[in-house]
C-alpha cells in the first residue's frame, strides 16, 4: 500500500554537493571539505546520489555518520541514530625512526554508523541503531548497512548488523542487535528477531522469537510486485 499522502513542505529533497547527503538537510551550510582528494574521506570521493526525501519531523542524529545511497525515504518521527557510532582505539605515536610503527588515524574522518541504499524507505517512528555488544562493561557500537529497495515498517526498531537487498521489514517487528537479514527475506508485522539470527534469503520469518514460517513467492522484489514496489512508495512521497 503506498503511503499517505502530504502537505506540501513536509519532506526536503537533498542535494549533491555535500559530503554528507543528511547534514545538508539539517544545517545552513555543507561541511567543509580538505581541499585535496587524498585528503578526503572515501565517501566523500564517490559520486553522491540526489533525491533522498527526509521529513522534516524525522529525528537524525550525527548526521555526519550516516550515508544514505539516493532516493531514500525517511517519514517523519523516524529516529536515525548515527551518533552511535564506534571510536577507533587510537596506536601510540608514531616514531619518526621506525618507520614500521603505526601511525594514527586521520581524526578528520568520519566512522559510518549507519548506511542506507537506494530506494530505502523508512517508516513513520522506525528506529535505526547500529548494533553494539557489550565487553568488560563497555558498550562498543558496530555499523548498521541496509541495502536497496529495503522497507522498514512503522514503529519497527532495527539493530541488525545488516539488512540484505529487497527486505521487508514488518510494522512494529524488532529486529534484534548483530542479526542479519539476508536479500529477499520478509519480517512479518510485529516479529521479534532475537539478537544475532540470520535469516536465509528467500525465508519468511514471524513470533515473538521469530522462527521461519515460509518461503516468499517467485515474484518477490520483481518491479510491480509485492516487494518491489519501492520506486512507487518513492514518487508518491511529498505529494499534497
Amino acid at each position: 500500500m503506498p503511503p499517505p499522502k502530504t502537505a506540501k513542505g513536509e519532506y526536503i529533497e537533498t542535494v549533491s554537493n555535500s559530503s554528507n547527503l543528511t547534514l545538508s538537510i539539517h544545517t545552513k551550510s555543507p561541511p567543509i571539505l580538505p581541499k585535496t582528494k587524498e585528503q578526503q574521506p572515501n565517501h566523500a570521493k564517490k559520486k553522491q546520489d540526489t533525491g533522498n526525501k527526509i521529513s522534516r519531523r524525522s529525528q537524525i542524529h550525527g548526521t555526519q555518520h550516516i550515508i544514505l545511497g539516493g532516493k531514500t525515504v525517511i517519514q517523519a518521527e523516524a529516529v536515525i541514530r548515527g551518533d552511535l557510532f564506534r571510536t577507533a582505539t587510537l596506536p601510540p605515536p608514531s616514531d619518526a625512526n621506525n618507520p614500521a610503527a603505526p601511525a594514527a588515524p586521520n581524526p578528520s574522518t568520519p566512522s559510518v554508523a549507519i548506511t542506507v541504499g537506494r530506494y530505502s524507505y523508512i517508516s513513520k517512528s522506525a528506529i535505526l541503531r547500529p548494533p553494539s555488544r557489550l565487553h568488560r562493561g563497555i558498550h562498543s557500537f558496530y555499523p548498521l548497512k541496509i541495502g536497496d529497495h529495503v522497507f522498514v515498517g512503522e514503529g519497527a526498531v532495527v539493530e541488525a548488523a545488516s539488512l540484505g537487498n529487497h527486505v521487508h521489514v514488518g510494522k512494529g517487528a524488532t529486529i534484534g542487535s548483530m542479526a542479519i537479514i539476508k536479500d529477499y527475506a520478509y519480517v512479518l508485522d510485529g516479529a521479534v528477531v532475537p539478537p544475532g539470527m540470520v535469516v536465509p534469503s528467500w525465508c519468511i520469518v514471524g513470533g515473538r522469537p521469530a522462527r521461519i514460517v515460509g518461503e516468499v513467492g517467485e515474484g518477490y522484489g520483481v518491479e510491480g510486485a509485492e516487494g518491489g514496489m519501492a520506486r512507487e512508495r518513492y514518487r508518491v512521497v511529498g505529494r499534497p
